[in-house]
């Protein structure tokens, strides 16, 4: 079996500590880098690009949000909407963000916080 990348991009280490602890107990074979805001994020992209099969997001991050990271996404990889699977991950339970987010052709998925298990359903769509 092959190995499974996502990119995690939130703010809050707890998020990470939690998602990591799920996602190995979920798929232990999926290796999970951690972004702590859009920026960095985008710097891990440009590193793993080619092997990198999901990424998780969250909305309001500081310096840039998940927002302006997926315009600059789009902008960089406009081919690559079908390779890299995005989940959003927020706290907000607004319909403009959903819809906002949605309106992303690499967007397959928008979820409140806290995640739980069968949230990482998505994680099967990863091929």
């Amino acid at each position: 079996m092959a190995l499974k990348k996502i990119l995690l991009v939130d703010d809050h280490e707890a998020e990470h500590f939690l998602l990591k602890a799920m996602i190995s107990d979920y798929d232990d074979t999926i290796e999970v880098l951690s972004a702590y805001d859009g920026e960095e994020g985008l710097e891990i992209l440009q590193k793993e690009h080619e092997t990198l099969d999901c990424i998780l997001l969250d909305i309001n991050m500081p310096r840039m949000n998940g927002f302006e990271f997926l315009d600059t996404y789009a902008e960089m990889y406009p081919e690559d909407v079908s390779h890299t699977i995005v989940a959003m991950l927020t706290s907000s339970s607004q319909e403009a963000d959903r819809e906002r987010a949605m309106a992303y052709d690499c967007v397959r998925d928008f979820f409140i916080k806290p995640i739980d298990q069968k949230n990482l359903k998505i994680l099967d769509t990863i091929t």
